[in-house]
């Protein structure tokens, strides 16, 4: 009944920026806290950035400075602005969202903590 996309990933270079987008759909209730996720080479899914509800944000060392993440409420987005690509940076980048959607007509509910989208490609070259 719901579906998390991302979008915005490509091939750059060392030191140019993307714009990832992660856009929920469906029948959505809310979206609580989301994260970006960063898939290495042994296939382990590593927190990048989180944002919750509120605003409050959280940053993986490696990426402090770099990279922000923000949402738009109202078109269920949240995005990662990332600049000063690294080479260390390239992997697939998961949003991870917790959000509570309709199961039906009559005001049935669910709340998935762990609903994941299915990736976008991130290649940095050097």
């Amino acid at each position: 009944q719901v579906q998390l996309v991302e979008s915005g990933g490509g091939l750059v270079q060392t030191g140019d920026s993307l714009r990832l987008s992660c856009t929920a759909s469906g029948r959505l209730l809310s979206i609580n806290a989301v994260g970006w996720y960063r898939q290495g080479p042994e296939n382990q899914r590593d927190l990048v950035a989180e944002i919750t509800t509120a605003g409050t944000t959280n940053y993986a060392d490696s990426v402090k400075g770099r990279f922000t993440i923000s949402r738009d409420n109202t078109d269920n987005t949240v995005y990662l602005q990332m600049n000063n690509l690294k080479p260390e940076d390239t992997g697939v980048y998961f949003c991870k969202a917790d959000l509570t959607y309709e199961t039906s007509d009559w005001g049935d509910k669910m709340r998935d903590f762990n609903a994941w989208g299915q990736g976008t490609q991130v290649t940095v070259s050097s």
